[in-house]
């Protein structure tokens, strides 16, 4: 077979890596990677196992010996505080009743055997530290979750501020916890509960600046309030966005998880490293694909801007053929799916044909200092599956128009892939599904 010259280019950077020798294969990788402010992990799909595998194989050498502070995952914030709790505490909680908590669907993204075992290693390792490891959730979606979590921190630290909060929240009453019946209540009533949100926000940082005396427990406690009480205000923004089209919802959900990465690393102070997990649409600068002709950003681009990209690493993951864990349609069930040999002439398909010359069929490489003419500068179609997935037609819209060495710092590539364990949880049908509505892509 004649390789192209993009092909070529893959084999003279590849490094192999295997689950059997997996910190001495990722040394190259770790190098490249230790002494950033960001490290983000990205994925093809929400539902294979080895991107689980190589991205906690990857944190947990960032976690124990290159000074990283905490995980945050495309993920709600109130079920991953509970992770927090699990992993910070002597808590006897058993992993799979925490990830329970992931009721929102499609529950198996957090909800999984995979994660599980991370979770009992964060714990392990946490143990007796001073400053314990973190798992935070970026995403926007927990709107009735966060508004009884803000009344429910103030009541510790000021009971007259929860009240007050409560009664700004009550607005939400009469929608009875569903958050599609608020969003579809806007097109009645416009305003909806916009300024009600906004008060309960602005009381609570208020309350954050006029007792900075309070001691590290009312502080962290306070911490949490705060974001809850943002998620309330970002995700009602999300849903009106959503409903009226005033802006692009995809944008307030990335700006949002770039606030709480932001806020993140305030909190853990000047010298914070943290770590992202999201899947590639996110984490790959949309400057290299065409989200930048439709007018969308995401959080991988936006964090370059802000850090600087000498201080952030990207950090792509895709597979060529195998299986996956996906649905047929919004709030379906939980299904293995076949996932097709990549389309010709993709990113995928060019990691695939590298393999003979690689002798490896799963192996990574590094982007530094690219040319500009550089062959992996050329635009190619590079695989994104959803949650919401149908392999037969997805030539037709699963693959992501990419310059590879623009969109990230490393492309880890793994051929052949297995679908992750799900846990079985019961599903609130209330609320919208997270990823909503891009999960066809995402």
């Amino acid at each position: 077979m004649k390789h192209t010259a993009f092909c070529d280019e893959i084999i003279k950077k590849a490094n192999p890596i295997s689950m059997e020798n997996e910190q001495a294969d990722l040394r190259a990788l770790i190098d490249a990677i230790k002494n950033k402010k960001i490290v983000m992990l990205g994925e093809a799909s929400h539902g294979t196992k080895e991107f689980y595998e190589w991205r906690s194989a990857i944190s947990k050498e960032l976690l124990i010996n290159h000074d990283f502070n905490f995980i945050a995952v495309e993920g709600d914030w109130p079920p991953c505080q509970a992770i927090n709790k699990f992993i910070q505490t002597k808590s006897a909680d058993p992993a799979k009743g925490v990830l329970s908590r992931f009721s929102r669907w499609p529950t198996w993204m957090w909800a999984n055997e995979e994660v599980a075992e991370l979770l009992i290693w964060l714990k392990a390792r946490n143990t007796g530290k001073k400053n314990p490891f973190g798992f935070y959730g970026l995403d926007v979606y927990s709107l009735y979750e966060s508004i009884d979590q803000v009344t429910k921190l103030l009541d510790k630290i000021d009971p007259q501020l929860a009240m007050k909060a409560k009664s700004y929240y009550s607005c939400f009453d009469s929608y009875r916890h569903d958050e599609k019946s608020y969003a579809r209540s806007l097109f009645n009533v416009p305003e909806g509960c916009k300024k009600n949100v906004l008060s309960a926000l602005n009381e609570t940082l208020q309350y954050k600046l006029e007792n900075k005396e309070n001691n590290i427990d009312q502080q962290e406690t306070i911490f949490d309030a705060i974001q809850n009480a943002r998620i309330v205000c970002n995700a009602e923004n999300y849903y009106r966005a959503m409903i009226f089209a005033e802006e692009d919802s995809w944008n307030v959900r990335d700006t949002h998880m770039m606030d709480t990465l932001n806020m993140l690393m305030n909190h853990y102070g000047p010298e914070a490293k943290g770590i992202v997990w999201a899947h590639n649409t996110h984490i790959g600068d949309y400057r290299a694909t065409d989200m930048l002709t439709h007018g969308q950003v995401n959080i991988g681009g936006l964090t370059r801007e802000k850090y600087g990209k000498e201080n952030v690493s990207l950090v792509g993951f895709s597979t060529y053929t195998g299986s996956v864990i996906a649905s047929h349609s919004w709030d379906g069930p939980i299904q293995v799916m076949p996932v097709p040999k990549a389309i010709e002439k993709s990113v995928e398909a060019e990691f695939h044909n590298a393999i003979p010359k690689v002798a490896s069929p799963d192996f990574y490489v590094l982007f530094e200092n690219e040319p500009k003419f550089s062959p992996l500068a050329e635009t190619r179609g590079q695989r994104a599956i959803g949650v919401v997935y149908h392999p037969p037609s997805e030539h037709r819209g699963n693959y992501v128009p990419t310059i590879l060495s623009d969109r990230y710092d490393a492309f880890v590539f793994i051929d052949e892939t297995e679908a992750l364990t799900p846990i079985k949880v019961e599903v609130d049908i209330n609320k919208f599904p997270e990823t909503y509505p891009y999960g066809a892509h995402l």
